[in-house]
């Protein structure tokens, strides 16, 4: 049985978004490709879409049970639109079961015009990281961006730099977040120290120490560390300690 949604707004594209059938025969610029899943790149009456095409429902126990990540892709996307994070627009979205297991599933996102990953910029030494200004206004919407989502219980679990992009006008935007969900407790508070750290990384040697403490202000929405801010940014500098 095959599920699938075209966003009203996108009917004119139905002969080639209108069906899984469809999606799946679709040819495009090569942007990823891996044994789970591919991406490609078409550009469809003056605008670009990204196309992510999955044939298993994700690696381990995705595989046989729980939510495949195709949807939890989809559905985090469409949380973030309704949180008011900026995100990519998905078009369309859905997948097929066959007696009950998943056999392929896809989404179709609207490209974010004129952005670059954070990772980029910083890979290439941007001038714009060396403007202190530039940074501030980046860095209090990713703060504030980041508590919408812990206050909500939420992490995103892979918030690395790679999956932050801005425009020209240095608006911020969320993507790629198969893995974010719901935690709570002790629990909840691991995975939020890790998304921190996950931003810090990069941030170690791209920000000077002074804006990676003016983030980590901004997002507890405090002027100055409390005692017990101390012991978490402790958490947050070793976090991957030993990891890797």
């Amino acid at each position: 049985m095959a599920g699938w949604k075209l966003d009203p707004a996108y009917a004119h594209l139905v002969a080639d978004f209108g069906s899984l059938d469809a999606v799946f025969a679709l040819q495009g610029e090569k942007i990823t490709k891996d044994p789970l899943s591919d991406v490609i790149r078409i550009e469809r009456g003056g605008v670009r879409y990204y196309v992510k095409r999955y044939r298993e429902a994700g690696s381990n126990i995705r595989r046989y049970i729980g939510r495949p990540r195709i949807k939890s892709e989809w559905q985090n996307l469409k949380r973030f639109a309704k949180w008011g994070i900026p995100t990519a627009e998905v078009v369309a979205w859905g997948m097929e079961r066959r007696l009950g297991m998943f056999q392929r599933g896809a989404m179709i996102t609207r490209e974010l015009a004129n952005t670059q990953s954070l990772l980029d910029l910083a890979d290439n030494a941007d001038e714009r990281l060396s403007n202190p200004r530039w940074v501030q206004k980046v860095s209090l919407q990713v703060a504030k961006l980041t508590r919408r989502m812990h206050d909500r219980c939420f992490t995103h679990n892979d918030l690395k730099w790679r999956n932050i992009l801005v425009d020209d006008s240095a608006q911020v935007f969320l993507i790629d977040c198969p893995g974010g969900t719901f935690w709570w407790g002790p629990w909840l508070n691991y995975r939020m120290i890790k998304d921190l750290a996950c931003l810090d990384k990069v941030g170690q040697r791209t920000l000077s120490a002074s804006q990676r403490l003016r983030f980590y202000l901004q997002y507890r929405g405090y002027s100055r560390l409390k005692a017990e801010d101390k012991t978490c940014v402790r958490r947050i500098l070793k976090f991957f300690e030993g990891r890797e």
